[in-house]
C-alpha cells in the first residue's frame, strides 16, 4: 500500500512540477565529480627535499581551504540566484525550441523524405532498371581474355 501511495505521490510531484530538494547530497548524479574537486594537495605540492617550514605549510593549507570556501560562499550568495534565473531561462528557451520547432521540423522532413523516397524508387524501377537490364543482356556475351606476351 505504501509503494502504491509513493508512486501516486511521484506522479503528483511530476505533474505539479514540485520536488523535494536534497540539502545533503547536492550532486546526486555526480556531474561535478572530477571537474571542480580541487583540494590543496591537487594544486600545491612540495616534492621530497624541497619543503617549506611546517608552520608555513599548515598556514598555507588553512588559508587556501578557508579562502576557497568563503569565496565560493560569497560568489554563490551574490550570483547564485541571478545565474539560476539565467540558466532556467536558457533551458526553458531550449526546451521551447526543441518542442515547438526542432521536433516538428524533423517530423516534417521525415514525412517529406518518405514521399520523395517512394517517387525516387518508382523512377528507378521504371526507367533505370530496364536500362541496366538491357545493357547487361547486351554485354553478357562479351568475353575478356588476358594474355601475357613474351
Amino acid at each position: 500500500m505504501a509503494d502504491s501511495n509513493h508512486g501516486h505521490d511521484e506522479q503528483m510531484m511530476k505533474r505539479d512540477g514540485h520536488r523535494e530538494i536534497d540539502l545533503i547530497n547536492r550532486d546526486p548524479k555526480q556531474i561535478n565529480e572530477d571537474v571542480v574537486k580541487v583540494n590543496f594537495e591537487d594544486v600545491i605540492a612540495e616534492p621530497a627535499g624541497t619543503h617549506s617550514v611546517d608552520g608555513v605549510w599548515k598556514a598555507s593549507y588553512t588559508t587556501f581551504t578557508v579562502s576557497k570556501y568563503c569565496c565560493y560562499r560569497c560568489l554563490t550568495a551574490v550570483l547564485g540566484i541571478p545565474l539560476s534565473f539565467l540558466w532556467g531561462f536558457l533551458f526553458a528557451c531550449i526546451s521551447f525550441c526543441h518542442i515547438w520547432a526542432v521536433v516538428p521540423c524533423i517530423k516534417s522532413c521525415v514525412i517529406e523524405s518518405q514521399c520523395l523516397s517512394r517517387v525516387y524508387s518508382l523512377v528507378l524501377h521504371t526507367f533505370i532498371d530496364p536500362l541496366f537490364e538491357a545493357m547487361g543482356k547486351m554485354y553478357s556475351s562479351v568475353r575478356v581474355v588476358l594474355r601475357k606476351e613474351a
